[in-house]
């Protein structure tokens, strides 16, 4: 006998100025399955998610529970349903703890006394059963995105939700951590609890879910048996055409150091040991090298350094042959360095202004956007901003106009490796570039870094995949607690032996 549907939206349809982000989408997910939800960036995944949460409400259509329809105004109605929802940038207040976080605004009283013992043995007793690994007590800020993402886990649980949405629950997370999520989502629907996982990553999908639903461009393309279909038929439904998933490149011809970095040294916000501790590394023109890692280990911080985020304890930065160590952000942009970051929201955006002054956030300044007098001119910096829209496929409502906080996530990227390309640099720092694309994306700036290398730049890519660790980079640097374990060449090394430098059970014994 086939399962009840625990959720039904029958024929959605969502409007946005400019854009139907669902456009009569129909969506089952049974009890105790989990349901995969397919579709390029902007494809209107989110918005549906969204719709179900609560945070918008759609134009037409309804959703069942249990077979009877509800209404659902706002995430206390979702809550109240037993709804829950992991968001793709997290909803946590960064100058809370941990235990703070996952009880807030269900906080167990007495006499209006908060009893914060009795959550904290709840929480605890939560996250050994689920193996979700935390500690209750740091400060969101000083935690890595994947305690971050437990921690949104915890309080879904905490609130005993049976529905369970992940929003791209795996863009920030490590191979490693990947694989104990999806361990987490099967034991979740083994206890009967019903998931709804939107994701663009072929393989975690067949890995993890019964069935798929694919949408295109707000479009209900097909539901699918994950067992029954391929990666290819599935990103065919997705795109629209097939994806090549290999990225083509002749073998580098590296020339001069762009970059020099002599025994850098950068301090912990987490811990008094420092988190990056005496590094060195060089990177040249007409090369991609690759700092692989697990999460936490000193990368995050390594890239502070380097782009003028954070200041050095000790150590020297050379860029094509001059002192940075001590320069300011825009003298070091100035000089060559472009920096696509890890956080797209805190380092790469901002929020509340339009998408096409994100564009030329670095670049305003120059004569060509700002007239003697120091007026905007506004007119090449939209005809400037609809070159990059073009080029490089964002989609957004009302194009130039579009106010960045209501695009999709991946759009965000598109627009920020955009800017980050067009300015032409020496060295190009790509921290996690690809997070939250899709595959067609992900293909498209894969072949945009290495156009970069063919042009004689030098690419610093930073990176949590492990197949674009493999396929993309000319020389993999490995970094454990802060330090450079190991060089690989992609050509001949293997999964396993990566992940033993990055697990820190190997490393190089020959040490300039």
């Amino acid at each position: 006998m086939d399962r009840p549907y625990a959720i039904e939206m029958l024929h959605i349809t969502k409007r946005f100025p400019g854009i139907i982000a669902n456009d009569d989408i129909t969506l089952q997910l049974k009890k105790g399955e989990i349901h995969a939800l397919l579709g390029e960036n902007g494809a209107g995944k989110s918005t549906l998610m969204s719709v179900l949460f609560g945070l918008y409400q759609a134009e037409e259509g309804i959703i069942k529970k249990d077979g009877v329809e509800v209404s659902i105004k706002d995430p206390n109605d979702a809550n109240a349903l037993g709804i829950g929802m992991v968001h793709q940038h997290f909803k946590l207040v960064e100058c809370f703890t941990v235990l703070d976080n996952i009880i807030m605004g269900v906080e167990p009283t007495k006499m209006g006394f908060l009893q914060k013992k009795e959550a904290r043995a709840k929480v605890m007793e939560l996250s050994e059963r689920y193996g979700l690994k935390i500690d209750p007590d740091a400060l969101i800020e000083d935690i890595t995105v994947g305690m971050q993402q437990r921690t949104e886990i915890l309080k879904m649980l905490y609130r005993e939700n049976e529905i369970l949405i992940f929003d791209e629950p795996t863009a920030v997370l490590t191979p490693q951590e990947i694989d104990e999520l999806m361990e987490i989502m099967r034991n979740l629907a083994a206890e009967g609890k019903s998931i709804l996982f939107i994701s663009h990553k072929l393989n975690e999908i067949m890995a993890v879910s019964d069935r798929c639903t694919v949408l295109r461009k707000g479009k209900y393309i097909g539901t699918v048996e994950t067992k029954d279909t391929s990666v290819e038929q599935l990103s065919a439904m997705m795109v629209g055409h097939d994806v090549n998933f290999h990225v083509q490149k002749t073998p580098a011809k590296p020339g001069d150091v762009v970059l020099d970095v002599e025994h850098m040294t950068v301090a912990s916000k987490l811990h008094k040991k420092n988190a990056v501790r005496d590094v060195s590394l060089q990177v040249r023109k007409g090369e991609i090298v690759c700092i692989a890692g697990i999460d936490g280990n000193g990368q995050t911080e390594f890239v502070y350094g380097l782009t003028g985020l954070e200041p050095v304890v000790s150590g020297k930065i050379t860029l094509c042959g001059q002192d940075i160590t001590h320069m300011s952000i825009r003298k070091r942009n100035i000089l060559g360095m472009s920096h696509i970051p890890e956080d797209r929201h805190k380092h790469g955006l901002v929020l509340d202004y339009s998408l096409e002054d994100n564009l030329v956030l670095e670049r305003y300044f120059e004569p060509e956007f700002t007239s003697k007098a120091g007026f905007l001119r506004r007119d090449n910096i939209r005809k400037y901003a609809e070159k990059l829209i073009d080029e490089y496929d964002i989609r957004s409502g009302q194009g130039p106009v579009t106010i960045a906080r209501s695009m999709s996530g991946g759009n965000q990227q598109k627009a920020i490796v955009a800017r980050e390309i067009d300015k032409d640099p020496e060295l190009l720092v790509a921290v996690q570039p690809t997070r939250g694309l899709d595959v067609g994306a992900i293909e498209n700036v894969h072949k945009e870094l290495v156009a970069q290398r063919d042009a004689g730049k030098a690419v610093l890519l930073v990176s949590l995949e492990l197949d674009e660790v493999m396929d993309v980079p000319d020389r993999i640097l490995v970094m454990y607690e802060g330090e450079i374990v190991g060089e690989l060449d992609p050509k001949t090394t293997t999964q396993e032996e990566l992940g033993l430098y990055m697990a820190g059970a190997k490393r190089d014994e020959v040490r300039e």
